[in-house]
Parts: structure tokens; C-alpha cells; sequence
């Protein structure tokens, strides 16, 4: 395939070397100040990005029948036009606020642990994230995937908030450490014990590896996608 990475730090220059030991062509690379560039010449473009620009980025690609990979997290208040985009314009897109494999498998697990937990009121829950120092945002994408999916599965919980407590809601705590690729726990904690889970990344090549499979999957599809399509998990 013919690949257009659309954002091209520490994250798509790792995307490109998976990408082109998988076989694929890397035809484009946009920076986040490039503009006027001709996605067209691409089979799949996979944008990991910053906030500002990556809804331009997926509405470019929607626009010109590209399907579209997107892992920037941070611009989600637009997250529903763009699907109304893609619906309008029989494209195809995926969002993943993490495309590791693993990270996947761990999102099942939180859903499946949240049920679990949820008729034991006496336990509360706490997250907590590290992220090396030049991640933009926080929480991270994950987290917040990781929370929302707790509070969809426990009606124990309501809301989430970054480093604060109240009722009902899931304080996340985010820490921003050197060359931390990322570490999210979940912790269940009562007055006599402590249930946790947690993901640790070693490298950015589960998140690249995870992109650029959902970037082959996509070819020949149109529709709204999530990695559970691509992994057939949920």
C-alpha cells in the first residue's frame, strides 16, 4: 500500500519503519505546518498528529475518499463530525484513542472487571498514567477511554476528573516521566484489599505495529470502525 503519515514525530517515523519492513510505501509525510498537500497520491493515510490539526487532517482525507487511521488524541469535541463526514461521504475511518494490541486486550479486560465490581460498593476506583514528557496532553486518550468504559459498566461511577476526588467519580492521576512510552493501572482498593490491573508499553512499536494493521485492515471498506473490528475482540 501506498502510506500517508500525517503527523511525523518520534511516533510516525516508528509507524514508518514497521510500515515499510510490512511492505508498504511511504508516499507522504506532513508535518504539522505543512499545508497543500495532495493526499490523493495515498491508499490510507494514518495521522497521529497534534489536537489543533488533526480533524483537518481526517476531514482532508474523508473528503478525497482516503480512508483514514487516527490516533491523535485531544480533538474529540470533534469526533462526531467527522463520523458525519465519513457517513456523508460513504468513507472509511477508524479512531483508537491506543492501537496497541495489548492495550485493546486490556480495554476488554477493564469492561469485564467493571461488571464484575459493580454490585461491591464498598471498593473505589483510582487510575493512574505515565507518559513521557512530550505527550500534549492529559489524561491520555487511554485513560479516558479506560474511565468512561468503567463508568458505561458501573453505575457506581459517573464522571471521571483529572487529580481530584469526589463522589462518584474516578480521579485520574497523570504523570509525565522521561522516555515513558506509557504505563495506565486500574486499582479497585476497599478497606481490605487492593484489586489492580495495569499495561505497561515498553516501546512506541505496539502502538505503530497496531496502526499500521488497522491501516491494511481498512483497505476496501467504507464505515465508522474501532479496533475491535480490526482485532474481532468485544
Amino acid at each position: 500500500m501506498n502510506i500517508a503519515l500525517l503527523g511525523y514525530g518520534k511516533m510516525g517515523q516508528t509507524i514508518e519503519q514497521i510500515a515499510i519492513k510490512r511492505g508498504h510505501t511511504i508516499v507522504l509525510t506532513v508535518d504539522k505546518d505543512d499545508e497543500g498537500y495532495d493526499i490523493t497520491k495515498a491508499d490510507v493515510a494514518i495521522d497521529f498528529s497534534i489536537p489543533s490539526v488533526a480533524f483537518n487532517n481526517i476531514s482532508n482525507c474523508i473528503n478525497n475518499k482516503v480512508p483514514v487511521i487516527s490516533g491523535t488524541t485531544g480533538w474529540l469535541d470533534n469526533y462526531d463530525q467527522a463520523v458525519a463526514l465519513c457517513e456523508e461521504k460513504k468513507g472509511a475511518f477508524i479512531y483508537a484513542s491506543n492501537y496497541s494490541l495489548g492495550v485493546n486486550i486490556f480495554f476488554e479486560l477493564n469492561k469485564t472487571l467493571a461488571k464484575m465490581m459493580s454490585t461491591l460498593k464498598q471498593y473505589n476506583v483510582t487510575m493512574e498514567e505515565i507518559h513521557h514528557t512530550q505527550k500534549l496532553d492529559a489524561p491520555s486518550g487511554t485513560a479516558i477511554s479506560l474511565a468512561n468504559d468503567i463508568i458505561a459498566n458501573n453505575a457506581n461511577f459517573e464522571a471521571w476528573k483529572l487529580e481530584e476526588t469526589a463522589d462518584k467519580t474516578i480521579p485520574i492521576a497523570a504523570k509525565r516521566i522521561a522516555d515513558v512510552p506509557g504505563t495506565h493501572t486500574v486499582n479497585y482498593e476497599s478497606e481490605v484489599d487492593t484489586i489492580s490491573i495495569e499495561h505497561v508499553a515498553h516501546t512506541r512499536q505496539g502502538f505503530a505495529l497496531g496502526a499500521v494493521i488497522a491501516a491494511e485492515w481498512i483497505a476496501g471498506k467504507t464505515g465508522v470502525f474501532t479496533m475491535n473490528d480490526v482485532l474481532n475482540i468485544g
